[in-house]
């Protein structure tokens, strides 16, 4: 069987066709990766086959800032399929202002070694 992706690790967003079978016991194995510009497509690609991972970048509410909103991102990736349950315990958040770019809100979330961190500065607002 073939499995077309389309790497996400860096800029060149290679094409990358591969060449997979399933085992017996389920797991997939691939025969053949073509198209990948760097090895990390082909590392890539093997870990979307058996363990895929994403980053998220998202905001969270601020109270009294001049700013409603600051970003925040994960600093590390978590399995694709517990994205929206991360983005559910985010969206519980908020923080009150002054936010500093860096300071983490929510420490190894889901259990998985990745931080949520902020990313953008929201000074108090003056009122």
């Amino acid at each position: 069987m073939t499995r077309e992706f389309t790497c996400i690790v860096c800029p060149n967003g290679c094409d990358i066709k591969t060449e997979i079978k399933v085992g017996q016991d389920g797991k997939h194995e691939i025969c053949s990766i073509d198209g990948a510009l760097c090895a990390r497509g082909e590392v890539y690609v093997k870990q979307e086959l058996t363990d895929p991972r994403r980053s998220i970048a998202t905001s969270v509410l601020v109270k009294g800032g001049v700013l409603p909103l600051a970003s925040v991102r994960l600093t590390n990736s978590i399995p694709k399929d517990r994205i929206l349950d991360a983005v559910t315990e985010i969206k519980r958040c908020s923080l009150t202002a002054p936010v500093f770019s860096g300071t983490v809100i929510i420490k190894n979330i889901l259990g998985y070694n990745s931080d949520v961190i902020v990313t953008k500065e929201v000074p108090a607002s003056e009122k």
